[in-house]
């Protein structure tokens, strides 16, 4: 298959790599959207200029000169392996198996941007990734392959991202392209009656909220680990939750929010049904481990706002 390929960030690049380095797929041209900063190179334009890959940056797919550059290449298919623009269907339909698109949820569940996030603050067991042909709506086309994972009771999103959904995602793109390559591709309307969508998961949305159950906490700061990072207000100063657990089914006289201990590496604080064993925050960009600072800073009877 001659490939077209879009993407971007370690996800991108892992996907591009592994389709140049260890499949018989011809990546026959790489396009991104025109850095702000030329300072950050994407790597996965560093990797196609080291690799000889021709790459395109461009500002809009909308122009005719750059529909007719692709359709140029006479592709196969373009291969969009984490992206956050539409492709226009004048451009999708181009290659001769249209265009298919990696979202790290099961669709029609959790359609928008922060899709890992949402099920982890839900309190769900599960979620999964999609690879599916985009059309004119958010994340809303046919599906050709769905693979499922399962969300531990102590994941973080960086756990559910990096340790699942990343590697099952590179291997997941390749086999849909086999599927394509081979005739073998299904494609399965999405059922938009059980489907769902959620915006950016912002600061907003992980400000920790002391009146809520102390599961629904923990969800939230497990769905935020690492980023935005679920927040709390410590006398005036903004903490960010990093390492934290959850002790279930602890009765306590503590009102929610209240620094119950201050130990060695960890502390705890009273939550409802339970209690938080935090070891580690985040402070003005500065992630920092209780046991490596002055605990003289946490004292037991202080409250989080």
């Amino acid at each position: 298959m001659k490939i077209i390929f879009m993407g971007k960030q370690k996800f991108g690049l892992s996907t591009l790599k592994k389709f140049h380095e260890e499949t018989d797929h011809e990546i026959i041209a790489v396009y991104s959207k025109q850095d702000l900063n030329e300072k950050n190179i994407d790597p996965v334009k560093r990797y196609a200029q080291i690799s000889n890959i021709p790459l395109f940056e461009i500002s809009s797919f909308h122009e005719r000169k750059i529909i007719d550059q692709i359709k140029s290449h006479d592709a196969d298919l373009c291969l969009m392996a984490y992206v956050t623009f539409f492709l226009p269907e004048t451009v999708r339909n181009i290659p001769k198996y249209g265009s298919i698109c990696f979202h790290p949820s099961l669709l029609p569940l959790h359609r928008g941007p922060s899709c890992i996030n949402w099920p982890i603050i839900s309190g769900a067991n599960k979620t999964g990734l999609t690879i599916f042909y985009p059309n004119n709506k958010l994340d809303e086309g046919d599906i050709l392959l769905q693979k499922e994972i399962n969300i531990n009771p102590d994941d973080t999103l960086g756990d559910v991202y990096f340790s699942k959904i990343f590697p099952l995602g590179v291997d997941s793109c390749i086999e849909a392209v086999n599927l394509i390559a081979n005739g073998n591709a299904q494609r399965t309307p999405q059922d938009n009656s059980k489907s769902s969508y959620e915006t950016w998961c912002k600061k907003s949305d992980a400000q920790i909220v002391w009146t809520k159950s102390g599961k629904e906490i923990y969800n939230l700061i497990r769905g935020c680990n690492p980023q935005p990072g679920a927040w709390a207000n410590f006398k005036g100063k903004e903490y960010i939750f990093l390492d934290t657990m959850f002790e279930n089914h602890i009765n306590t006289e503590y009102r929610p929010g209240h620094i119950i201990s201050v130990e060695k590496k960890f502390i705890k604080i009273a939550v409802k049904n339970g209690i938080l064993r935090v070891s580690r925050f985040k402070s003005d960009q500065e992630k920092f481990y209780v046991k490596d600072m002055n605990t003289s800073l946490f004292s037991k009877n202080d409250f989080f706002t």
